[in-house]
């Protein structure tokens, strides 16, 4: 069978790799429009949990990877400059280009070699495959080629964020929140080496508008972002890389797929970044896409209906999570009227996904604390 997998992100080395492990005879080429070396932002992050399906599923490739992956136990939140920790909920990260690296190692090792600035600009193009795997991110040409038969639609949230990096190392995942005179700004943080952390700045619309932010350049962007999280970054500087501001796009899909062509990764969906789960739910597509490949043989019409009818459910209730997560920070200036401990509460429980009695138990802590500051027969304050 011959399979075409554009983009060599995450999602598309990964795919390419487990499908040569699994039948090293199959012809599959992978196309990439950028440098092997090209990828914007710092460090990706995981939560705690995530990468156990690497290890049950792969585990010589999660031994490649977990010994270059920095990890923590806690959240701290900053808001009014008091730091508040929500115990039991760990993370890890590990820089992008680190882990594409590694993955281009894996697949190297299953005789993959991508076609690195390849850009391919018709599906017409790939006419003498039998399958199309569009792993080619959030502005997907296999999704766009296909977006009435798919039902694709794209929706931006209003939030501007730009994605930094810095020396200073932080000891958790951090979210620090600043009021100022122009608005509110919100820096997402958290070491992915031992030496280097991603600062990712965050402001609402209002506040963007007001900063005049739009019209600056990067450098001077880079330097106003500096001056508001000063105190944060006590003396550190922020690092540049593509680091323009964006607004999260929301992609979902009717149906995955379309003809000979499947979708993966964010070209399928998206998971705000506030979750740090993007890469996960794009490397477990992977393994489920393989899955779905090797039981159906080569009848690609039934491994794309087994893909989907055994993803879709997983995956549509961890991205009902992450799409709950990214209406939370669409408010986060309103949260901040909270008191810290209140607005904590509040962060904690904003996917839906976890209650008080759940989170006693993994964050005993930090429960404790917020009990103590709520009056008695009052209901808690949250405020989602």
């Amino acid at each position: 069978m011959r399979i075409a997998i554009l983009g060599a992100g995450p999602a598309g080395l990964y795919l390419a790799y487990l499908i040569k492990r699994r039948q090293p005879d199959a012809d599959v080429n992978v196309f990439e429009q950028n440098a092997a070396d090209s990828t914007f932002g710092f460090g990706v992050v995981f939560s705690d949990k995530a990468l156990d399906f690497l290890r049950e599923d792969d585990p010589q490739t999660h031994a490649a990877i977990a010994p270059h992956m920095e990890s923590w136990n806690d959240i701290t939140l900053v808001h009014r400059g008091e730091r508040v920790v929500i115990d039991g909920v760990g993370f890890a990260a590990i820089g992008r280009l680190k882990l594409l690296q590694l993955l281009q190692a894996r697949a190297a090792l299953a005789g993959i070699s991508p076609s690195y600035r390849h850009t391919i600009e018709n599906l017409d193009d790939l006419h003498a495959a039998d399958l199309v795997i569009g792993a080619d991110g959030v502005n997907s040409l296999v999704r766009r080629s296909h977006a009435g038969e798919l039902g694709s639609t794209v929706r931006l949230m209003t939030n501007r964020f730009a994605w930094f990096g810095t020396t200073k190392r932080f000891e958790t995942l951090t979210q620090t929140f600043i009021e100022t005179e122009l608005g509110c700004f919100n820096a997402h943080h958290y070491r992915y080496t031992p030496h280097l952390s991603t600062f990712i700045v965050e402001v609402d619309e209002p506040t963007f508008t007001r900063a005049g932010l739009a019209r600056l350049e990067d450098a001077e962007s880079r330097r106003f972002c500096e001056k508001v999280f000063a105190a944060t970054l006590d003396g550190h500087s922020l690092i540049s890389n593509n680091s323009i501001w964006r607004r999260f796009p929301i992609v979902h899909n009717e149906r995955w797929s379309a003809r000979n062509c499947v979708l993966i990764g964010d070209a399928l969906h998206t998971a705000h970044f506030s979750i740090g789960s993007g890469t996960r739910l794009a490397m477990e597509d992977a393994i489920a896409l393989d899955k779905a490949l090797a039981v159906s043989g080569n009848n690609i019409s039934a491994a794309m209906q087994s893909f989907e009818a055994t993803r879709r459910p997983v995956l549509e209730k961890l991205v009902t999570g992450a799409n709950g997560s990214a209406t939370w920070y669409e408010r986060f200036a309103k949260h901040m009227q909270l008191a810290p401990v209140d607005f904590a509460m509040s962060y904690i429980t904003r996917s839906g996904r976890i209650d008080l009695d759940r989170l006693r138990k993994l964050s005993p802590r930090f429960v404790e604390r917020f009990e103590q500051t709520q009056v008695p027969g009052e209901p808690p304050q949250v405020n989602n």
